[in-house]
């Protein structure tokens, strides 16, 4: 189950990856023109900025039914992707306030107002997955000559639209039930203000190495239960000084605080591999501060100290309760890196947002002398601290500089015979193997990878960093 449950946080990255693009059209826009939003703006060149990224975001549950579907089949098929579209199309039509009113013989305004909520992320995830499902399971299926045409892969989209005509009418009776839930748990977080951000911080952390946080995430990010923080802070429909509070106190974090988690790793690695060392914090630190991908650091010390984890998740929600707290709000379209910070500062709704600056210098001395005493107090074997690596520093490093030793990495994931079948998310190679007690970690670890973490006896991750696609696609080619 957890495994699957990783799959589903996998394939969410790929709508999720179309985000900066309407962040960066809006961002663009606003800065040419903060009124044009609000219908003031004059410049119509960013009206034309403005709109587009609201294209995109207004059709994100769509874009998550896609998505979704594509990621999580077999091959990444096209045919998924348009089943994954068919069965959103119809679900959302079917249970549109509009089709609602006629099937209950009222008007429009007496339906229940959770029919007008039902183009969200969460019915976008439910036809994604039911569409990438049946086309794992169906794609191969030949019918008799009569009906071949619609045999294989054109069979898909015909069983989803009929497997969405019969959760529709499940949806129709419990979605009035499940809405009126999640709004209620919306509502008891944002009735509790910065603590509730900050309560949110803290599990959203414990979460992302399991991959379940995407899920905690839809909920305040999206409009699962009316929050819709990104979208209200894109559109600039929210409140000034409250929209973006699930958003702001990451900047702190992933611009300062982790970066300096890196420091303190590289500063307290041996000697003898403060080089090795160097290169890997500083590429990790890079990508966190800039485009606010947190993997490379959090999985780096992840399995050697989880204690780590722990205090990272405390310091995140610490940091969303202070922001909260004085209203300092800001907002992203990937993740709170520098880019989205840059482009949000333009936003008619960001309040104060370069006061998360001053909250992200303290936690940047937070972060370096707790992971500093941690590491010393405790002897953490955090990377540079290694006592039995038997990897020389220069063969490491040309490792890194050439490129990763695929030849290497699949000995050390037990040969070509153990691997059934390989994938990736943004940071993280994803395996299936015959018999995950096959591998040496070891020499997975010296062709360059972060860390390894198995999940079970065939499911396997390695931790890469963000150039992940090119070591999965090469992987593959010599497969």
């Amino acid at each position: 189950m957890k495994t699957y449950l990783q799959k589903i946080g996998r394939s969410i990255m790929l709508p999720i990856s179309v985000l900066p693009v309407a962040s960066l059209l809006m961002g663009i826009g606003y800065w040419i023109d903060p009124a044009g939003m609000e219908g003031a703006g004059t410049n119509a060149f960013a009206i034309f900025l403005i709109q587009a990224g609201l294209a995109i975001i207004g059709k994100l549950p769509m874009l998550f039914a896609v998505g979704i579907a594509t990621g999580m089949s077999k091959d990444k098929s096209g045919a998924s992707a348009l089943s994954g579209l068919v069965a959103y199309l119809i679900t959302t039509t079917i249970l549109s306030p509009s089709v609602v009113g006629m099937l209950q013989g009222v008007e429009e305004s007496l339906v229940d107002p959770a029919f007008g909520n039902i183009e969200n992320v969460f019915v976008g995830i439910i036809c994604g997955i039911v569409a990438a499902e049946l086309y794992n399971r169906y794609s191969d299926v030949k019918l008799p000559m009569a009906v071949a045409f619609f045999s294989g892969k054109r069979f898909v989209p015909i069983l989803s639209a009929g497997a969405m005509l019969i959760i529709s009418g499940i949806l129709y009776l419990a979605w009035p039930i499940a809405y009126d839930g999640l709004v209620t748990f919306g509502e008891t977080i944002a009735k509790m203000g910065p603590i509730g951000a900050g309560i949110y911080g803290f599990f959203n952390v414990l979460l992302e190495p399991i991959g379940l946080h995407h899920a905690l995430n839809s909920v305040f990010w999206f409009d699962v239960a009316g929050i819709n923080d990104i979208g209200n802070f894109w559109s600039n429909t929210g409140v000034k000084g409250v929209t973006g509070m699930y958003q702001a106190g990451y900047f702190p974090i992933y611009m300062f605080g982790l970066p300096a988690a890196a420091l303190a790793i590289y500063r307290n690695a041996r000697p003898e591999r403060k080089k090795v060392t160097a290169s890997l914090m500083l590429a990790a630190g890079f990508a966190t501060f800039f485009t606010g991908i947190t993997e490379p650091i959090v999985f780096s010390f992840l399995f050697v100290a989880p204690a780590l984890l722990a205090v990272h998740a405390v310091l995140t929600g610490l940091s969303l309760f202070l922001a909260a707290t004085f209203h300092f709000t800001a907002g992203f379209g990937f993740s709170a890196g520098l880019v989205d910070y840059i482009l949000s500062l333009r936003m008619p709704i960001a309040n104060q947002p370069l006061m998360l600056i001053p909250i992200g210098l303290v936690m940047a001395v937070i972060y370096y002398f707790v992971f500093s005493f941690s590491i010393k107090k405790f002897n953490l074997m955090t990377p540079g601290r290694e006592v039995d690596d038997t990897i020389e520093e220069d063969e490491f490093t040309q490792n890194n500089l050439s490129g990763y030793n695929i030849a290497v990495l699949i000995e050390g994931l037990g040969g070509k015979e153990n691997i059934v079948s390989i994938d990736h998310c943004a940071t993280r190679l994803r395996l299936v193997l015959n018999d995950s007690k096959a591998i040496d970690e070891k020499k997975i670890k010296s062709t360059g990878a972060l860390a390894t973490k198995i999940i079970d006896d065939k499911n396997v991750q390695v931790i890469i960093g963000t150039n992940v696609q090119f070591v999965h696609d090469e992987l593959k080619e010599n497969l």
